[in-house]
């Protein structure tokens, strides 16, 4: 074996936890020399802010060094870059463009915005914040540039840079915007503002541009989908059934502008008592029926805390004011798994299983990296987890097994965002099941 296919046989131990798959199948072994007993390569990762990198080099190190012709090992970590695009001249170097939404206002999404931002800067990556609310922008307020000016250049507007954090808001360009009253504009030209200032705008090289969605579906939302390459949707409520009612809108939204939504933020989800109970002032539960009926699997409950809306009130971002308290660490948790996932869509991981119907066997299910299996319909219907079908109280099954009749099949199946599949059942019922239920049944 020459040496090249002993260091890469060495690299090839190392598994990513996220991909499951090794490094070097992945493809992130770059510019590999050996000069006698040095050996030099680069770890070429989807985002600098990997949460293993410093694992991978220590193992990439231990690894290779274990070869007994080696004398020396020079790993460097880099990242991926964007492949150019001369039609979104602004965002040709944006590597990853997360929308961060909601469905309704007043649940918190800027707040959640602007330090979900925060903390991808804390952890190493190159990040752009645009506040694509024209009606009343909120970036202004939240994070203070203490009165700096845009600039040009060229043809392209430079944004304001404040804590490591490029800013781009229609409140900067019209200062008014934020403080007088909402701006009166029809849709076509709040389309063609948005347009001009996120493509008009020079964002340079970055890891994440994470865009402050305007609340609802509407014609800006749908438009902002189809003119960028948006990765991930990130979905913001409270605990009201309403707000529930309204994300399950953007879920769908999304599903059919075939954006993946990878995560949910409930905020003000309770209050933390002196005593250290939590008091779930607006109810509880909707956290629980997005990942029960709609898989969700990566979930936070940010509490209600004074700190967090003065902070934004006065124009420092929460997570960089009080990096150590609580609510930061909830945060920054999830955005850590935001990361994990946010490359998995880049590298085309999160893919739901092919469904089919085979009326001697069940519901199909073909994952990508599995073996095919059946689930009983009968079982199937059974396990239907939605409001309907439950108890208020002690979230009991209503649904009894004599109910289903034993013909039960399918009408239609469509998969709703990443992580569910809805069922149009034979007795009418419309149900949706986690992918991961199908697992647990077919086991």
């Amino acid at each position: 074996m020459d040496k090249q296919k002993s260091v890469l046989n060495a690299l090839s131990v190392i598994i990513d936890p996220d991909l499951n798959n090794d490094i070097v199948s992945l493809g992130f072994i770059k510019d590999l020399k050996i000069d006698g007993g040095n050996v030099t390569f680069k770890v070429e990762l989807t985002t600098p802010a990997c949460p293993v990198k410093d694992l991978f080099k220590k193992q990439a190190e231990t690894e290779v060094s274990k070869l007994d012709w080696v004398t020396n090992v020079t790993v460097i970590m880099t990242a991926s870059t964007p492949k150019k695009n001369e039609k979104l001249k602004g965002l040709e170097k944006v590597t990853s463009i997360i929308a961060v939404s909601s469905c309704k206002g007043g649940v918190g999404k800027s707040t959640v915005a602007v330090n979900f931002a925060m903390n991808l800067a804390m952890e190493g990556a190159k990040v752009g914040l645009f506040d694509a609310d024209v009606y009343g922008p909120s970036l202004p307020t939240m994070v203070d540039t203490y009165h700096q000016d845009l600039s040009f250049n060229g043809s392209l507007i430079e944004p304001i840079e404040m804590h490591s954090i490029k800013l781009m808001s229609f409140g900067f360009v019209n200062p008014e915007s934020d403080s007088s009253g909402p701006a009166i504009l029809r849709g076509p030209m709040v389309t063609q503002i948005i347009n001009q200032l996120l493509l008009g705008t020079n964002w340079g090289e970055l890891d994440y541009l994470v865009i402050d969605m305007p609340p609802g579906t509407g014609d800006v939302q749908i438009t902002l989908a189809q003119i960028i390459p948006i990765t991930a949707a990130i979905l913001v409520t409270t605990p009201q059934f309403i707000s529930f009612i309204d994300v399950m809108k953007g879920l769908e939204a999304f599903d059919n502008l075939k954006i993946p939504t990878i995560g949910a933020v409930e905020n003000m989800s309770y209050y933390l008592l002196p005593d250290g109970t939590k008091d779930y002032c607006f109810g509880k539960g909707s956290i629980e029926r997005l990942k029960n009926e709609f898989g969700f699997q990566h979930t936070i409950q940010v509490p209600i805390e004074s700190a967090i809306s003065q902070s934004g009130d006065e124009g420092v971002p929460y997570a960089l004011r009080y990096p150590n308290s609580e609510s930061s660490k909830i945060i920054n948790a999830f955005t850590k798994e935001m990361i994990k996932e946010i490359s998995r869509v880049r590298l085309g991981k999160v893919s739901p299983p092919k469904i089919g119907y085979e009326p001697t066997l069940g519901i199909l299910v073909k994952p990508e990296d599995g073996n095919p299996f059946h689930v009983n319909c009968k079982k199937l219907r059974l396990a239907c987890n939605s409001a309907l079908s439950k108890t208020e109280i002690g979230n009991k099954s209503l649904i009894k097994e004599s109910d289903i009749p034993e013909d039960i099949h399918p009408l239609s199946m469509n998969p709703v965002g990443n992580y569910a599949l809805g069922i149009t059942w034979s007795d009418h019922q419309s149900s949706l099941y986690p992918y991961h239920l199908l697992y647990e049944l077919a086991g």
